[in-house]
């Protein structure tokens, strides 16, 4: 097959999800409630910390750009996927292909550090609560939560421009329901050493140290509540803790499943599993792991609540 860049390269071909085409309309039917649930559940934590002023805490602030960003993740890849499960069209435009990489980068890169910087907070109300509002103040949170952004645009931005250096062979299928940046690497007619580099040695330490720190915050946290054994006190930070660590390893495991410990040509449909369970599935059970269950996000709803049924005076 002759060789195309991306100057001349017009589409690719998405297999999408690896099932029956009798079972399409009870994944479209499961997808798109995922999807609705995930904007709505999410959406709903943005407004309640908007409208309730006793959620404008650091961690409220954190958890509202969380839920953005877990809306975009989402965003980025399943309407495309419900639309070629309702079309039977798999196609996908190059220039939406790349767009797919950027922002799935961006937004996953993204959700890292806001996890980071959301155990970073609990770890200072815990361990140093003497200390936590002169050290977490308004201007911090906003530095962190800017720098977050940038750092990810630039992470995004670099890995875009060396896909777009590569070159695809004409009719190039993508295995896969979006453009994944270790599949459309895998898809390519060119020389993608460096790419692979940059993943295994940047992309490492973005997943590494991110890791690193949630878990050392936990670990810490969990030696300074066992100082003081209460059977009540330690139910309550099982129960909270383990929720959080939970969703951090369904999100970290699949994508270190995915993108440093890849399953061999035969078992791609693990891999498309595991995407799905950190696009899909992860965004959708954070609203109700890291708010809905909590105390002060239900007190915000009832109020809420409350206002609508009250009469006018």
């Amino acid at each position: 097959m002759s060789l195309k860049n991306q100057s001349s390269m017009s589409e690719f071909l998405l297999l999408g999800l690896p099932i029956r085409p009798e079972q399409q309309g009870v994944f479209f039917a499961l997808f798109l409630g995922m999807y609705l649930t995930t904007v709505l559940g999410n959406l709903l934590i943005i407004l309640l910390i908007r409208l309730d002023s006793c959620l404008h805490t650091p961690m409220y602030f954190f958890l509202s750009h969380l839920a953005f960003s877990d809306i975009s993740l989402s965003s980025v890849t399943v309407p495309k996927t419900l639309m070629n499960m309702q079309t039977q069209q798999q196609s996908i435009p190059y220039v939406g292909c790349i767009s797919q990489v950027y922002f799935f980068i961006f937004f996953g890169c993204l959700d890292n550090l806001l996890l980071t910087m959301m155990a970073y907070d609990r770890y200072l109300a815990v361990c140093h609560p003497l200390h936590y509002t002169t050290i977490m103040k308004d201007r911090l949170c906003i530095i962190l939560v800017a720098g977050s952004w940038f750092f990810s645009c630039v992470q995004a931005l670099l890995h875009t421009l060396l896909v777009e250096q590569l070159s695809f062979c004409a009719g190039t299928i993508i295995p896969h329901f979006f453009c994944d940046l270790a599949v459309v690497l895998k898809s390519s007619c060119s020389d993608t050493s460096l790419n692979e580099l940059l993943i295994l040695t940047e992309g490492g330490f973005i997943f590494i140290l991110p890791l690193s720190g949630i878990l050392a915050s936990y670990i810490r946290m969990a030696g300074i509540i066992l100082k003081v054994p209460s059977f009540k006190r330690i139910s309550k930070a099982l129960s909270t803790c383990g929720s959080h660590l939970f969703v951090v390893f369904l999100y970290y495991g699949t994508i270190a499943g995915v993108y440093f410990f890849p399953s061999s040509g035969n078992s791609k449909n693990k891999n498309i599993i595991a995407s799905v369970m950190y696009m899909v599935v992860t965004p959708m059970l954070n609203p109700f792991i890291y708010s809905l269950r909590n105390k002060d996000m239900k007190h915000a709803l009832q109020k809420i609540f409350r206002a609508k049924d009250s009469p006018l005076v």
